[in-house]
């Protein structure tokens, strides 16, 4: 190849008709050579079927299944399980796949083989995949093709069923010990309601009633004090006066009793003045109920003189003094009245006291227990809520569990059965190797051909001579041949020429041939 020359086609082809035989030969050799290596080629078939997801058959708003992921993140969990050593090599044993590799090599290489001859599952859709096998006899990639279909739906099944139940079990465990702590918190809370009752927040109202209650209560019993002791006072001052008065001026007794009064008397007195405040007064009345235990001692101590009769003592007096002794033992009879009520009064006085007290104590505690129930009842809340949750997700989960067991959950269906696949799947590498050995040899023709034109370094034009050296060309002298010559030469050309061209058809018809028998 001369440095800086331009080729015009009709160098190429000049330099083509020069070299024919390097083009011709290894295209020819090649084209027939792929064919072996071609038909060396195992034709492999493909099975393919299509799988959809057919969803549970109850709604999600009545049922909610336990497994609510995506086809696309539970596809790889599910093939782990079905692409596993021992799944495999029960489909190798079953079908008697590879008998060549498991004859020559270990199982674990025939596995290995048989992971990559399986394709998929591919996501087709967004509720449905595709799942093929390759092998050399179609009725086994169609065999072993339904055989991958039946694992998927089995596993998904198991799968799920499985997911179904295990968290079943984990509700049920997580209830039962919600339960225990729900009622431990109830015996906790019961037991301090019964330590505190009285004192609890809900209890303040009742407690604040009571001691407006006790309060009235002391302040009539207060009141029905003062009032005694005004009384007594008046008391004492008539009998003051009934002691200072003379004989005279004292009623006399028709009776000509003497003495202090009697049991009897007294009793007969506060009955009276008995009669007389329940005009005035309630029941209820302090006074009235003070009157009535008054009256209950008389009757005691009247009984008991009744049983144990004292000495009559006989006193000789005028009239005058016994109408006089008889207006003081009147008096002292009153007294003692007096003195039992506001006893009485005194008494209750002091049990209403300490009632007001008690109560008030119960009022004053209630900020604590509040804040310490408060606490008891944020747990036991919390505690309840959470077992009310588990509970209901519980009964969720054994009807999601009741759906597997039917089989009326989500579950893969198959759409379309595994078919029987007519041609090889590798039909157009087949060909591509077959018929791409000849464009292989007829490039490298093309390399030799262009390599020995970079080598020739001789003159074949004018136009070579005056780029290269740079001299103007003078005179040509043309080659000479005789006429005879040129004709031999021309018939020589033509029938190497057609020797080509009958080689490449028939290496191309060869090659067509094999490709046929194969």
């Amino acid at each position: 190849m001369l440095p800086g020359k331009k080729y015009t086609p009709d160098d190429f082809l000049r330099i083509a008709l020069g070299h024919k035989w390097l083009l011709v030969v290894p295209f020819a050799v090649a084209l027939v050579g792929s064919q072996f290596v071609a038909k060396r080629l195992s034709a492999l078939y493909r099975s393919e079927t299509l799988i959809q997801v057919i969803p549970q058959q109850i709604p999600e708003s009545i049922v909610k299944p336990t497994d609510t992921g995506r086809l696309e993140d539970r596809l790889p969990a599910i093939s782990e399980q079905i692409m596993s050593r021992s799944r495999l090599e029960r489909i190798i044993n079953d079908f008697d796949l590879y008998p060549t590799e498991r004859a020559k090599g270990v199982m674990e290489d025939v596995v290995i083989r048989m992971r990559s001859d399986i394709k998929g599952p591919t996501l087709a859709g967004k509720e449905s995949f595709r799942l093929s096998y390759v092998s050399k006899d179609p009725k086994v990639a169609q065999k072993v093709t339904e055989r991958l279909a039946s694992l998927y739906i089995e596993e998904n099944l198991r799968d799920r069923a499985n997911q179904a139940e295990g968290t079943n079990q984990f509700l049920e465990s997580q209830l039962a010990d919600a339960k225990r702590r729900l009622l431990e918190a109830e015996k906790k809370l019961a037991d301090y309601q019964r330590t505190y009752a009285g004192q609890l927040p809900s209890e303040q109202a009742a407690n604040l009633q009571a001691i407006a209650n006790a309060q009235m209560q002391l302040q009539a019993v207060s009141e029905s004090i003062n009032r005694g002791r005004e009384r007594r006072l008046l008391v004492e001052r008539q009998l003051a006066d009934a002691q200072t008065l003379p004989a005279a001026s004292v009623t006399s007794d028709p009776s000509g009793n003497a003495g202090p009064p009697t049991t009897a008397q007294q009793l007969q007195a506060a009955r009276a003045r008995l009669e007389a405040y329940k005009l005035q007064y309630t029941a209820d009345h302090p006074d009235v109920r003070a009157l009535e235990r008054t009256i209950r001692d008389l009757e005691a101590r009247a009984e008991d003189e009744a049983r144990n009769p004292p000495k009559p003592t006989i006193v000789a007096a005028t009239p005058a003094e016994v109408a006089r002794q008889k207006r003081i033992r009147e008096l002292n009879g009153d007294l003692d009245v007096i003195d039992h009520q506001i006893a009485a009064n005194q008494v209750e006085e002091t049990n209403l006291k300490n009632r007001i007290s008690e109560y008030q104590g119960k009022v004053d505690a209630v900020p604590t227990r509040q804040a310490e129930l408060v606490e008891l009842m944020r747990d036991y809340a919390t505690l309840q809520t959470t077992y009310n949750s588990l509970l209901a997700k519980q009964e969720e989960s054994k009807l999601a569990a009741d759906l597997q067991r039917r089989q009326i959950g989500e579950q893969f269906r198959v759409l379309d059965a595994a078919s029987l696949p007519e041609k090889p799947y590798n039909h157009l590498l087949r060909m591509g190797v077959a018929f791409g050995g000849a464009v292989v040899g007829l490039l490298l023709g093309v390399a030799l051909v262009g390599f020995l034109e970079y080598r020739d370094s001789s003159f074949n034009s004018e136009e070579d001579i005056i780029r290269l050296l740079n001299l103007p060309v003078l005179a040509l002298v043309p080659v000479l041949i005789h006429e005879s010559e040129r004709k031999a030469v021309r018939r020589k050309s033509v029938l190497s020429l057609a020797l080509a061209v009958a080689v490449i058809l028939v290496s191309s018809a060869a090659a067509i041939t094999l490709w046929k028998l194969r």
